[in-house]
């Protein structure tokens, strides 16, 4: 009987030293492709619908959720001990969004119809989580494209999405023959940039400026230093071959539109729903519901873009880098978060990745790169539900590490480097 019971505290010893052997003590690594000398650590993992970013300047790290976790839509980590992972994680606010800023001792954040801000203290915490101002409040939100992304620049002005509650404006959404409404009612309180205050509470529409319009979703945004400028990237209509066959084929309606990137200055206009803007053909083409054809070019009073990319790919993210941690090349330039696509069928979907754009004197030099790859843990992607993860959201760490958010399983990525 003793012999039983050594040998089965032996076998349980086994068993367990085998499981503790095998299971790990932090986050796994990720299986992100990236360019030789970066590294890529997971610093917190199953945070939910984890959107945009902000960094302080000792590297507390706040994220926005588009879902409430135990109650909370904003997520605050703390690397307590210099890991690079987040032993900390607390929460606060009760409201759901995307838009997550810092600057000049505050922290901006945005439901889907409101701004607030909270103050920092000296180590970068918000200590006075319950009394939040509210910056904005009464911004539409008709739950399509709802998402209100922020950004500031250096003069205390603060600038907020509203993105178009439609596809293209038509009298019967996303529905086959139905044209076009024009003038575009949207245009009033949507499909644009507004700039407000950034230390003025309880402002409304009346309050801000009407900033920039015809765009009809901008979820990724920034505000580029060197330029003194705003800079946006517009997600594209969808289904121009399933609501005009007899213009557009399967394969024209998964590439095209693309999705651009503006440089934005006050009263511009980005077209959006009378002009789309072919990659291809490289013009600003009418779109169907308005008459065109395909290849009737208009928009003579919208600004073009200063960058396009594939279509349906769904940008998310923008940040210009200024840091010095990674290679010269990539200083002064842009990444851009892919959130990945749905509307490309029968092709293959796309994006799912975060990619570089190389800048020069303030403006594109060069082709884009993928830079940040497999998210998705598959390049043959049929639906978005079949990503293992989608990237999100943007932020530059106080050393010049890039941050990446998921939104799919809440997965929080720090990329490093080091040529060694």
């Amino acid at each position: 009987m003793k012999k039983v019971i050594i040998y089965g505290i032996l076998f349980l010893a086994i068993i367990v030293g085998s499981s503790f052997k095998f299971l790990p003590n932090h986050p796994p690594k990720s299986a992100l492709k990236l360019p030789g000398g970066f590294q890529v650590e997971v610093i917190a993992e199953n945070l939910g619908a984890a959107r945009h970013l902000a960094v302080t300047s000792n590297g507390i790290v706040y994220v926005k959720l588009a879902k409430l976790k135990n109650g909370n839509g904003i997520i605050a980590l703390q690397d307590l001990n210099s890991d690079g992972k987040a032993e900390k994680e607390t929460g606060f606010g009760n409201y759901i969004g995307t838009g997550i800023y810092i600057k000049d001792g505050w922290l901006y954040a945005s439901s889907n119809t409101d701004v607030y801000r909270y103050k920092l203290n000296e180590n970068g915490e918000v200590t006075d989580t319950a009394h939040a101002e509210k910056i904005v409040t009464g911004l539409l939100d008709r739950r399509e494209h709802n998402s209100k992304s922020i950004v500031l620049d250096n003069n205390g002005n603060l600038y907020v999405n509203v993105g178009a509650y439609s596809n293209a404006c038509q009298l019967q959404d996303r529905t086959l023959g139905s044209p076009g409404i024009n003038p575009c009612p949207i245009l009033d309180s949507a499909a644009g940039i507004w700039q407000f205050r950034a230390d003025k509470t309880g402002q409304t529409y009346a309050d801000g400026v009407h900033y920039a319009t015809g765009l009809r979703n901008v979820v990724g945004l920034d505000w580029n230093t060197d330029m003194d400028q705003l800079f946006v990237m517009q997600h594209g209509r969808d289904q121009l071959f399933q609501l005009d066959p007899n213009l557009y084929d399967a394969k024209q309606g998964a590439e095209l539109p693309a999705e651009t990137m503006y440089a934005l200055h006050k009263g511009d206009n980005g077209g959006w729903p009378y002009v789309y803007y072919d990659q291809f053909q490289k013009k600003k083409i009418v779109a169907p519901e308005y008459g065109g054809d395909g290849k009737k070019t208009g928009g003579e009073n919208a600004v073009d873009p200063i960058a396009a990319y594939p279509g349906h790919m769904a940008p998310d993210g923008l940040l210009f880098y200024t840091g010095t941690m990674f290679p010269e090349k990539y200083r002064h330039g842009a990444f851009i978060a892919f959130h990945g696509s749905w509307n490309r069928a029968p092709e293959k979907q796309k994006g799912y990745f975060v990619v570089f754009q190389p800048f020069k004197n303030g403006k594109p030099d060069g082709n884009w790169e993928v830079f940040a790859d497999n998210f998705a843990g598959s390049d043959n992607i049929s639906s978005p539900g079949q990503a293992l993860h989608r990237p999100c959201g943007l932020a530059q760490g106080p050393d010049g590490a890039l941050y990446v958010s998921d939104d799919a399983k809440g997965t929080i990525y720090r990329i490093t480097y080091d040529a060694r």
